[in-house]
C-alpha cells in the first residue's frame, strides 16, 4: 500500500481530504483485497507528517479494516524534521508507525537555505535524537548532493555527521532541477549554475566508499543500509511486484494476468475529494502493459538493486534471454568495467557502472 500524499500550501482543514482517502481506500479494498495481502504501509510521497495523529489513526483503521494486514512487516511515514516533536513521534508509534523516512537533505545551514527548506541545522540533527529517543526501531535519512557550489568538505561532513548519529539507513540523491521551480528559473537567468556531471560522479563514487568503510550496504543505487535496515516497501517496486497507491496523484502497479495495468490519480485535491464523494475512482490516467514493456521495466528496476539482474527470473517470468540477446553488450560492458563478471547468473554494476545506471540499462533493454 502506497499513501501517497500530495498537499497543497493553504491552510484547510484535512477533514474532507481524509473522509475522501478513506473512501478511496475501501474502494479498492472491495475490488483487491481477496487477491493478495499486503506486506507494507508506507505514508509518502508528499508530506503526510502535517496531518495530525488522530488523522494518521483513522487512515490506518481503515486500512486493516479494508485489507489484510496480518502480513504487514512494515509502516513507514515521511516526516520533515520541522514536524518530529516527542509528542507526535510517541503518537504515530503508538499508532503503529514503526519506520520513518526524515526529509533532512543536509546538516548544513547554507545548504538548507539554498534549498528553502523549513528547517535549519540544528533542528536536522534534533530530530534524530529524537526519533531514536522515541524508540523506532529503524529510520532513514534523505541526503541531498551536488548543489551548486556546495563545498566537497559539506557532502563528506554530512556523511560524516549521518554515520556518526548513528541514522540506520540513508538516501543520497543528486540534486534535480525542475522546469517551473525557482531554481530552474534562478538557473535560466544566470543567478545559479547546475554543478557538472563530473562533480556528480565525484561525490557518488566517495558516498559508495566512505558509506561501505563505515558499515552500509549499497543495495540499491540510491539506498545504503546497516545489516538489517532496508526498505521492505521499496524492495517491492523493485521485485515489480503490486501496490495500490491512494491520494491525490498517487500511481498503483498490478499484475495478475497480462495485461499488467499501471493507473494513476487526478492531482487536484478538491477533484480528487469530490470524484470519490460521488464514489468514483479519482482516475487521470491507465495503461495497459504487455511482456515487452514488463521485461523492460524489470531489467531496469533490477539493475539498481545490488542483488542484480537473475537472468535466470528473467527468461523464466519474461521470456527474455538475455545471453542470447544480448552477449556481445554483456562482453563489452564487463570488459569496460562496467558490470561485474557474471556469476551465479546474475549482472551486477560496478561502482563505476553505478554513475552510469541508465546508459547500461538502455544497453541491456531486451529487443522487442
Amino acid at each position: 500500500m502506497y499513501c501517497d500524499f500530495y498537499f497543497v500550501t493553504t491552510a484547510r482543514s484535512t477533514a474532507p481530504f481524509v473522509r475522501a482517502l478513506e473512501q478511496e481506500i475501501r474502494l479498492y479494498g472491495h475490488q483487491y483485497a481477496d487477491q493478495e495481502p499486503l506486506e507494507t504501509i508506507y505514508f509518502g510521497g508528499g508530506t503526510p507528517s502535517l496531518l495530525p495523529v488522530d488523522d494518521i489513526v483513522r487512515i490506518l483503521k481503515t486500512i486493516h479494516a479494508s485489507f489484510d494486514t496480518s502480513n504487514v512487516q512494515e509502516i513507514t511515514l515521511e516526516l520533515n524534521p520541522e514536524d518530529g516533536t516527542p509528542e507526535y513521534l510517541e503518537g504515530i508509534l503508538s499508532a503503529g508507525v514503526n519506520r520513518l523516512s526524515i526529509g533532512v537533505q543536509s546538516f548544513f545551514d547554507a545548504d538548507l537555505t539554498f534549498m528553502n527548506r523549513a528547517h535549519n541545522a540544528a533542528a536536522a540533527k534534533e530530530v534524530i535524537h529524537s526519533v531514536q529517543k522515541a524508540g523506532f526501531g529503524t529510520f532513514s535519512a534523505d541526503l541531498i548532493f551536488g548543489l551548486p557550489d556546495q563545498p566537497v568538505e559539506y557532502w563528506s561532513a554530512n556523511l560524516e555527521i549521518a554515520a556518526g548519529l548513528d541514522i540506520p539507513h540513508l538516501s543520497t540523491y543528486s540534486l534535480t532541477i525542475e522546469k517551473g521551480t525557482p531554481l530552474h528559473k534562478q538557473m535560466a537567468r544566470g543567478l545559479v549554475s547546475e554543478s557538472p556531471e563530473a562533480v556528480y560522479n565525484d561525490r557518488y563514487l566517495f558516498a559508495m566508499e566512505f558509506l561501505k568503510d563505515r558499515g552500509y550496504e549499497h543495495y540499491e543505487i540510491s539506498s545504503f543500509a546497516r545489516d538489517g535496515h532496508r526498505a521492505v516497501h521499496n524492495h517491492r517496486y523493485w521485485d515489480h511486484a503490486n501496490y495500490i497507491g491512494c491520494g491525490p496523484s498517487a500511481h498503483s502497479f498490478w499484475w495478475k494476468g497480462l495485461p499488467a495495468l499501471r493507473w494513476s490519480n487526478v492531482r487536484n485535491v478538491k477533484q480528487y475529494e469530490a470524484l470519490l464523494m460521488q464514489h468514483v475512482a479519482p482516475l487521470d490516467q491507465r495503461e495497459q502493459l504487455g511482456l515487452d514493456a514488463l521485461a523492460d521495466e524489470h531489467v531496469m528496476l533490477r539493475l539498481r538493486t545490488g542483488d542484480g539482474l537473475d537472468l535466470g527470473e528473467l527468461e523464466s517470468r519474461y521470456g527474455v534471454d538475455l545471453l542470447v540477446e544480448k552477449v556481445q553488450e554483456l562482453a563489452d560492458l564487463e570488459g569496460s568495467g562496467l558490470i561485474l563478471p557474471i556469476r551465479n547468473n546474475r549482472v551486477r554494476l560496478t561502482d563505476l557502472g553505478k554513475t552510469v545506471c541508465d546508459s547500461v540499462t538502455a544497453t541491456l533493454l531486451p529487443d522487442s
